[in-house]
């Protein structure tokens, strides 16, 4: 476990290393953008360390962040759509996450919207429903606008977050980063069970 969460902090380390980049922004945009089909670190983490740095841009960078990973939900997806079994199902199994392509079958069938806005503002893996939407010929509008609000939603709030509480946060994050990635883990099952309570409610 020990080996798992030091290789997590390593690549949470080389993202938050583009923060005082000339091109912070483009990498920015770039990291949101693959996130949200195949990328393991979510662009939260360059997002809070370049609020921190600048926090009076905070909500630009938010604006970049959530136009990147809307784009790349389309990326997403044209896999799922267009080279599942070629591409998507490999990134799901490399993810473990194709235990739970049924269940986001189910979601998709009890109400699309509100399973794809609940992926794209909590833990769940973003990149786990654009790809299924794209399999699953879910309509396109269906996921631009659910994507749009749900994404918007949670990057600016982080940006809200930094804007008026700045570098305490961030050092709390770094402090408990251990603990904070097991209640990400919780989080991300519990929020399964979130989603599957609204689309069905």
């Amino acid at each position: 476990m020990k080996r798992i969460f030091d290789q997590l902090r390593r690549l949470k380390d080389w993202v938050e290393g583009f923060a005082e980049k000339p091109r912070a922004e483009l990498a920015l945009f770039l990291i949101a953008f693959v996130e949200s089909s195949f990328f393991p670190i979510p662009p939260d983490v360059l997002l809070i360390a370049m609020s921190v740095i600048v926090p009076r841009r905070a909500f630009r960078y938010a604006l970049i962040c959530s136009v990147g990973s809307v784009l790349g939900g389309l990326l997403g997806y044209t896999i799922g759509w267009g080279l599942f079994e070629s591409v998507g199902e490999p990134i799901l199994r490399f993810y473990g996450a194709m235990g739970h392509y049924d269940t986001v079958r189910q979601l998709y069938a009890d109400n699309a919207f509100w399973a794809i806005f609940g992926a794209a503002f909590t833990p769940i893996p973003y990149k786990v429903f654009t790809i299924a939407a794209g399999a699953f010929d879910i309509p396109l509008a269906t996921l631009l606008s659910a994507s749009l609000i749900g994404r918007s939603a949670r990057f600016f709030l982080v940006a809200a977050l930094f804007f008026f509480f700045g570098a305490p946060i961030k050092r709390l994050i770094d402090k408990y980063f251990e603990l904070l990635t097991i209640l990400f883990l919780v989080l991300l099952i519990g929020g399964f069970v979130v989603i599957r309570f609204f689309v069905r409610g």
